[in-house]
């Protein structure tokens, strides 16, 4: 608490801190674990939030009130799916470079890693998950938080905008 209050110059906009702080960690932890479903990822969320609140706490009237608690919460849920779109990102990297790898191992599939790589990055996810890591539609469903026909559909996609971008590369 004391790099938070390090923000704040202020006696009166500390204590206005605290009061905020002790009130709605609790609720912020839980808040951005259920978006997460990661406990130090949650607490990376509700720390860059509360650097965000001490950043703007002269906009806080009343530390306890429905609309502090609406405000804090919209910080904590918006630093949360950043965190969750970040470590997609992490996650659809680390499945790239598992294709690079499968691709040059068999000579028959050279090139396809290439046409890969040039798939908008949605369609390379559901490619690899899909055919490399062998997932069904509905495990791809689950994988992604869309309904089944979604997935199976994103899958025609996919498939489809690889063949494109193979003949045209003449692979096919």
């Amino acid at each position: 608490m004391l790099i938070y209050m390090s923000l704040i110059d202020e006696p009166e906009d500390q204590s206005k801190f605290e009061e905020i702080y002790l009130t709605y960690k609790g609720l912020m932890f839980y808040v951005a674990n259920q978006i997460l479903h990661n406990e130090q990822d949650a607490e990376d969320a509700v720390l860059d939030a509360f650097i965000v609140v001490a950043k703007n706490i002269k906009k806080i009237a009343n530390p306890v009130c429905p609309k502090t608690q609406s405000y804090v919460v919209n910080i904590v849920e918006s630093k949360s799916i950043d965190l969750y779109r970040k470590n997609k990102r992490i996650e659809t990297t680390e499945y790239l470079d598992e294709i690079r790898a499968v691709a040059a191992e068999q000579t028959e599939l050279i090139g396809l890693d290439d046409c890969i790589l040039k798939l908008p990055a949605r369609y390379r996810e559901v490619i690899v998950l899909r055919y490399y890591h062998g997932f069904s539609c509905k495990e791809l469903a689950q994988q992604l938080g869309i309904s089944l026909s979604n997935a199976t559909k994103l899958d025609q996609r996919a498939k489809t905008k690889l063949m494109e971008i193979c003949k045209k590369e003449e692979i096919l």
